[in-house]
């Protein structure tokens, strides 16, 4: 591809002295599981989110599955989350016997539809998780509020939006991940905050949870061979660590070198009646200067039926370009459910017709995207 979707050698290229000579720290220590570089980097991202706890682990997808396992959930109890959203967050709560629930989201955001959270609750949910889509931060606001009344755990899927604020109707902000009873992030690659393998994290304010999910992280041990819950393997190791401590001073500059591309490209496409572009609504305003997106996806909306062929088309040109996600979870073999009514998904339903992603990393130069614009106006008309 001429453009990828990200940039990975020219993101390493900036920070190579760093990186590399922390690497090469690891390996003279040999400390390669739960090393120095594990615990510094914990204390680091504790300080930047502001929160008591974070709880290292192999991957964002363990991240949710231990988070969940800590909150003690039992075999049947409903977990609600949504229809448009990578697997994952659905995945770990079949394997752990709960009962997903899924629900429509909103036509702009792509985030939890409120409403349909509140009418999909019943007697047997205990559990929301939102996922904070593409980066922009779902209606916490609500969400906290529902969950309040009916006695529910919040489980945040930040995977894709570690670094965004969220603003509540009262004006304080708060890092997303960090709001609700537990959050969770994935460091894979191409992430906001990415390592060069697999990595995530938990967090919470709940000194009881994160003395569990501690130990839950590394096989139930808290001393060396005494196992006092069930637990997994699932740790950080010490490279990815290196590597992550290395990028995380730099979080907020590349947050907003994504911010600054998708200024781009909104103003690229602002005039355009066949391209809807990203909204940034939770916030409580559409603002140039809001930070509660961090694009760690930009997805437009085709909706003149020519979504594929444009697909083709910027491929053809060498611009790279996804559709994330081309099939709802509720029709997915894995996760059909005699439950669903496609009704209840009509935004969903149309969303997997219209979304493409296009690149964005930190590394767009004006060029690239005066490229990518000018092909894709081109070829929508």
């Amino acid at each position: 591809m001429k453009i990828p979707m990200v940039d990975l050698q020219g993101q390493y290229a900036k920070i190579k002295d760093t990186v590399d000579q922390s690497i090469q720290e690891v390996l003279n220590s040999s400390a390669y599981i739960n090393g120095p570089y594990v615990k510094e980097f914990q204390a680091d991202l504790e300080a930047y989110l502001n929160v008591k706890h974070v709880i290292p682990c192999a991957n964002g997808t363990d991240a949710l599955q231990i988070a969940m396992m800590g909150l003690g959930l039992e075999q049947g109890d409903e977990v609600i989350t949504v229809d448009f959203t990578f697997a994952a967050t659905v995945e770990v709560i079949a394997l752990l016997k709960l009962t997903p629930v899924l629900i429509d989201v909103e036509p702009d955001t792509y985030n939890m539809d409120i409403e349909a959270l509140k009418k999909a609750i019943t007697p047997k949910t205990k559990a929301i998780v939102p996922v904070h889509l593409f980066g922009l931060c779902a209606n916490m606001d609500a969400i906290m509020e529902v969950a309040k009344e009916h006695n529910l755990y919040v489980i945040e899927d930040t995977a894709q939006a570690i670094g965004a604020n969220y603003t509540f109707k009262n004006g304080q902000k708060q890092k997303v991940g960090t709001i609700g009873h537990v959050g969770t992030t994935s460091f894979f690659p191409s992430k906001n905050l990415g390592c060069y393998g697999d990595g995530g994290a938990i967090f919470t304010n709940d000194d009881d949870l994160a003395h569990t999910l501690r130990g839950m992280v590394n096989h139930g041990m808290y001393k060396r061979y005494y196992h006092d819950v069930v637990g997994v393997n699932s740790r950080l190791d010490s490279i990815q660590a290196a590597v992550l401590k290395a990028k995380l001073p730099h979080l907020d500059s590349y947050c907003d070198a994504r911010r600054n591309a998708a200024r781009y490209y909104n103003n690229a496409f602002a005039n355009n009646p066949n391209i809807i572009t990203p909204s940034t609504k939770s916030c409580g305003a559409i603002c140039d200067s809001c930070d509660c997106h961090v694009f760690h996806q930009y997805t437009l909306q085709i909706t003149n039926g020519k979504r594929d062929d444009l697909h083709q088309h910027l491929l053809d040109k060498g611009i790279a370009n996804a559709i994330y996600y081309p099939v709802p979870l509720h029709q997915q073999k894995a996760y059909k459910d005699d439950r669903y009514n496609e009704e209840d998904f009509k935004v969903t339903n149309e969303l997997v017709k219209t979304v493409i992603s296009l690149p964005m990393h930190t590394e767009l130069t004006e060029e690239q995207l005066a490229l990518i614009t000018e092909t894709i106006l081109e070829f929508v008309g």
